[in-house]
């Protein structure tokens, strides 16, 4: 395989990253606080379509909206009895620890109703391959599909946040909450909608991580999930843009390093690059650094 096609899989694999860390990125953007059971709606997500597509034979898209719709609940439900409690917690840590017991008691559930076997997933995906070069080069429609689909959320996310009212709340509640709510901005229902949008869109990474990569167990998500928080901090959390060119980069260095080092060595590849970067830019790549006042 060529260095171009090991490229291309690489920034499909870094599409799906981007995808997830969007997510991440929003929720801490907005709420600061890191929801580490972001994966495991993933797991949900997949699961979702699963059943409707697989096990009721209904068409994938009725899987996807039902995905989209199980996981906004659920994100919205989390963030309701798990983390609204906890906002105004005096240490943070309270919050990060809720939400890795949210994440086990997600994979623990799954476990329970699904079983630890894996599952045959048929992808969603209907958009054809592509050949290049003579034939040389086949781009999978999975890939095709998770490039254009990160690509388009991306840029319907940044103008979501900058030209709707909704977006605008969001964008003075991530800056000061107790500013926003003097000015009448429903602080609540903005926090809710955003972990709305981000389970959504955990819902589609799930369709489009379990058709690229056909397997589905109770911890499809967990290790996805971890990779792309480390792609939202590699380009900076809290910024789209960031987390997209995160995940990007993320995956394209996973992928050439599977190919042309060692794929036992990878992760550690991908960890050791965000250190380095960490500690050349320790905001990120487009993090922008926050003086607090005291």
């Amino acid at each position: 395989m060529s260095f171009i096609s090991y490229l291309i899989n690489g920034i499909s694999l870094g599409s799906l990253y981007a995808l997830i860390a969007l997510g991440y990125t929003m929720v801490y953007g907005i709420a600061k606080m890191l929801n580490f059971a972001h994966g495991d709606i993933i797991m949900v997500g997949g699961f979702s379509i699963f059943i409707v597509s697989t096990t009721l034979g209904l068409p994938p898209l009725l899987g996807i909206l039902a995905a989209v719709v199980i996981c906004t609940a659920l994100g919205m439900t989390i963030e309701k009895i798990a983390y609204k409690p906890l906002r105004k917690a005096a240490s943070p840590l309270a919050v990060l620890i809720t939400a890795i017991g949210v994440s086990y008691l997600l994979q623990n559930v799954a476990l329970l109703i699904f079983g630890a076997n894996t599952k045959l997933f048929t992808s969603v995906v209907t958009v054809p391959p592509v050949t290049m070069g003579e034939g040389q080069i086949t781009i999978s429609g999975e890939t095709i599909a998770t490039i254009v689909v990160s690509i388009i959320i991306m840029i319907c996310l940044m103008l979501f946040i900058k030209k709707s009212k909704a977006g605008q709340a969001m964008l003075a509640v991530s800056e000061d909450k107790g500013a926003a709510e003097l000015m009448g901005i429903n602080v609540n229902a903005t926090i809710s909608l955003t972990f709305a949008i981000g389970s959504a869109l955990a819902a589609i990474a799930g369709a489009l991580l379990c058709s690229a990569y056909p397997t589905l167990t109770p911890y499809t998500g967990a290790m996805p999930g971890i990779k792309a928080f480390v792609a939202a901090v590699f380009g900076g959390i809290g910024s789209i843009p960031g987390a997209f060119i995160g995940g990007i980069l993320l995956g394209v260095i996973e992928n050439l390093s599977k190919a042309y080092i060692s794929s036992q060595m990878a992760d550690a590849i991908v960890f050791g690059v965000l250190i380095l970067v960490l500690l050349v830019k320790p905001t990120g790549i487009l993090g922008k650094k926050i003086n607090e006042k005291v």
